[in-house]
C-alpha cells in the first residue's frame, strides 16, 4: 500500500459511486486518444489503468474504444496510412494507390478524409509522433510518409477575394498570428457583442435569418434563444467540427486558414446564451486544423479573450478542444454529445432536444463551424443588413465544396441564389463533360445537367426534390462508372451505421446486397430498394438512416444505374 496513511474506513467503505464516475467519464476518449497516439494501439494494460483512474467499467471502456475506426484494440505497425477510397478520391487515383500497396499491413482503405479539393488523399497515424495528411498523395509521397517525412499541404482559396465574407481572411492572414487577425478586423465583433449584450445579439441572429450550414438548416436564432431562456443556469456551447460527410471540406479550410475567427465566434455565442464553457469537437483526420485551433484557443486565453473575464466584460467563457477518433455518426449532434461524455457515439432519441437536455443533461447550443463564423458579420453589420444578401428564405452567403471533374476544385463562397452552372463556372467548369453531380454529399442526391439553372437556395432545392446538405458539389465525368460509385456510397453507410437501431443497421446492409446482386448480373430490384428506403426514413433514430438511400434512389431516377425508372 503506497496511497498514504490508512484510515479506519479503508477496506470497508467505497467512496467512488455513480456520480463520482460520471464526473470523470468525459475524459475517457481523450485518454484513449493519448494512448493511441503514444504507442499506436490501446493495450489491455493501458485500458485497465484508464478504467481504474476514471472509475469506468472495463467492458464499457472497451465498448467505446472499439467503436471508433482510428482506435486500435490490437497491436499494429507504428505508422499506418489510411488511403481514401471514397467517392472523390477513388476516381482520381485512390484505388490505384491502394492496389500498389495491397501486400502491406500498414496501408488500409479509408472513408472520405475531407481533402477532396486535393485528392487523392491519405492520413498518417504514427505512434509517438504527429498525425499528418498527405494530399495530393502519390506513391512516392506515401513511401516518404511511412518513413516519417510529410510536407504540410497549403490552404488555398481559388476565388477572387473581392466580396468575400466568411473566407475573406483565409490564405491572406497568418492563421498563427493573433496580432494579424486583429489588424484584419478580428475581435471587433466580440467588442460589439459585449456592448450590445446577449439578448440584442440573439435578436440580431434571429433577424438575420441565419440557418444552420451543416445540412439540417435549422434557424440558428431559435436555438440560441431557447438555451438563453432555459431555467437551468448551467449551459453549454458546442462547435461541431466533425465534418465527415463525403465531399465536404469547408470547415477544415476555415479552421486551418482562420482559426481565430472560429474561436471569436464561439466566444460570442457562449456569452450570448449564458454558457461558461464551450467544446469544439474536431474530427481526428484534421491534424492541421486541430493544431491551429488549439493554438488559437491558447493565444486567446493568454490575451484575456477567454477565461474568467472575457475581454474585461466580467463574464467567464472558455473553450476546450476535443478530438474525435474516426466515426461519421459523431457528426450527428446527440451522438457527438455522447462522444464527449465518454460514451459510444450513438444518437439519442429526440425529444428531448439538445436545447432542453443536451451535453451532460444541460441546455446546449450546437452549431457547425461555418454557421458560427457567419455570426461575426451579423453582429458587426446587424441582422437586417445581413439578411439583404441572398434570398428571403436563404439569407447570407454559403460555402460550397466544389470538387471532382472541375478545373479548379476548392471552397467557393457565393450568395444564396447563384445557380449550379454559375458556381461551376467559378470553378473553371467541368473538364471531362458532366455525367452527374452529387449535390449535398453521400447523404444528398445525384443531379444532371437539367439542374444547372437551379438557384442554390434551400427553397429552390426543396422544390426540385433535392437538398443542399453540407454544401457538396462533386462533379463526375461522363465516363464515370456510376455502379461503382453508388456501391461505394452504400458500403459507406453500411460501415458508418452505429448499429443502434434495426432499420438502419439492417437496411444499410440490405440495400448494399441489392446493389451487389445487380453488379453480379441480376436486374436491379427497385421496388425492394424503395421499401428499404421507406423503412429507414420512417423508423431510424437519426439522420444517417433517414438519408442513407437518397443518393442511391436519385441514381436510379437518373438512369445512372439499373436503367431509367
Amino acid at each position: 500500500w503506497d496511497g498514504g496513511a490508512r484510515t479506519a474506513a479503508d477496506g470497508r467503505v467505497a467512496t467512488a459511486g455513480y456520480h463520482a464516475s460520471m464526473e470523470r467519464r468525459h475524459l475517457l476518449l481523450p485518454a484513449l486518444n493519448r494512448v493511441q497516439g503514444a504507442i499506436g494501439w490501446i493495450s489491455s494494460g493501458a485500458l485497465n489503468y484508464i478504467c481504474e483512474r476514471l472509475i469506468v467499467p472495463p467492458a464499457e471502456a472497451y465498448a467505446v474504444a472499439s467503436f471508433y475506426a482510428l482506435l486500435a484494440t490490437e497491436p499494429r505497425p507504428e505508422r499506418v496510412l489510411h488511403v481514401c477510397d471514397d467517392v472523390a478520391c477513388r476516381t482520381v487515383g485512390g484505388l490505384d494507390l491502394l492496389a500498389g500497396s495491397a501486400s502491406r499491413t500498414d496501408v488500409v482503405p479509408s472513408p472520405c478524409l475531407g481533402q477532396c479539393d486535393r485528392a487523392p488523399a491519405a492520413f498518417l497515424q504514427q505512434a509517438g509522433g504527429n498525425d499528418a495528411v498527405i494530399a495530393p498523395a502519390t506513391p512516392v509521397a506515401l513511401e516518404e510518409a511511412l518513413g516519417g517525412i510529410v510536407a504540410e499541404a497549403p490552404v488555398a482559396i481559388p476565388q477572387d477575394p473581392a466580396g468575400l465574407h466568411v473566407l475573406r481572411r483565409v490564405g491572406r492572414v497568418d492563421p498563427a498570428s493573433l496580432a494579424e487577425y486583429r489588424e484584419a478586423g478580428g475581435y471587433a465583433a466580440l467588442g460589439v457583442a459585449i456592448a450590445k449584450g446577449g439578448p440584442a445579439v440573439i435578436a440580431d441572429v434571429k433577424a438575420s435569418g441565419l440557418r444552420g450550414r451543416g445540412g439540417a438548416a435549422f434557424p440558428t436564432g431559435i436555438k440560441w434563444d431557447a438555451v438563453a431562456n432555459a431555467a437551468q443556469r448551467e449551459r453549454y456551447l458546442i462547435c461541431n467540427a466533425d465534418e465527415s460527410e463525403p465531399g465536404t471540406f469547408k470547415d477544415r479550410v476555415l479552421m486551418e486558414g482562420d482559426p481565430f475567427a472560429v474561436v471569436e465566434a464561439m466566444t460570442i455565442a457562449g456569452l450570448a446564451v449564458g454558457a461558461r464553457r464551450g467544446y469544439l469537437y474536431v474530427r481526428a483526420e484534421y491534424p492541421a486544423a486541430t493544431m491551429r485551433i488549439e493554438y488559437a484557443v491558447a493565444a486567446a486565453r493568454e490575451a484575456g479573450l477567454l477565461g474568467e473575464d472575457v475581454a474585461g466584460s466580467g463574464v467567464a467563457f472558455d473553450i476546450e478542444v476535443r478530438r474525435g477518433a474516426g466515426a461519421y455518426i459523431c457528426g450527428e449532434e446527440t451522438a457527438l454529445m455522447n462522444s464527449i461524455e465518454g460514451k459510444r457515439g450513438e444518437p439519442r432519441n429526440k425529444p428531448p432536444f439538445p436545447t432542453q437536455h443536451g451535453l451532460f443533461g444541460k441546455p446546449t447550443v450546437i452549431n457547425n463551424v461555418e454557421t458560427l463564423v457567419n455570426v461575426l458579420d451579423i453582429v458587426t453589420m446587424g441582422g437586417h443588413a445581413y439578411a439583404q444578401t441572398g434570398t428571403a428564405d436563404s439569407t447570407g452567403t454559403k460555402l460550397f465544396c466544389v470538387a471532382g471533374s472541375v478545373a479548379a476544385p476548392g471552397v467557393y463562397e457565393v450568395p444564396f441564389g447563384v445557380t449550379v452552372g454559375e458556381l461551376l463556372d467559378l470553378a473553371g467548369g467541368a473538364t471531362e463533360g458532366i455525367g452527374a453531380i452529387l449535390l449535398g454529399g453521400a447523404a444528398g442526391s445525384f443531379i444532371d445537367e437539367t439542374y444547372l439553372d437551379m438557384p442554390l437556395t434551400l427553397e429552390d432545392a426543396a422544390a426540385r426534390g433535392v437538398s443542399l446538405g453540407s454544401g457538396v458539389v462533386l462533379v463526375f465525368a461522363a465516363t464515370t462508372d456510376f455502379a461503382d460509385i453508388v456501391q461505394r456510397i452504400a458500403a459507406f453507410f453500411r460501415d458508418e451505421s452505429c448499429g443502434q437501431c434495426v432499420p438502419c443497421r439492417v437496411g444499410t446492409v440490405r440495400q448494399e446486397e441489392v446493389l451487389g446482386r445487380h453488379a453480379a448480373g441480376e436486374p436491379l430490384d427497385v421496388d425492394l430498394l424503395d421499401d428499404i428506403a421507406l423503412v429507414m426514413k420512417d423508423a431510424s433514430i437519426c439522420g444517417l438512416g433517414h438519408t442513407a438511400a437518397l443518393a442511391l434512389q436519385s441514381a436510379v431516377r437518373l438512369g445512372l444505374i439499373g436503367g431509367a425508372s
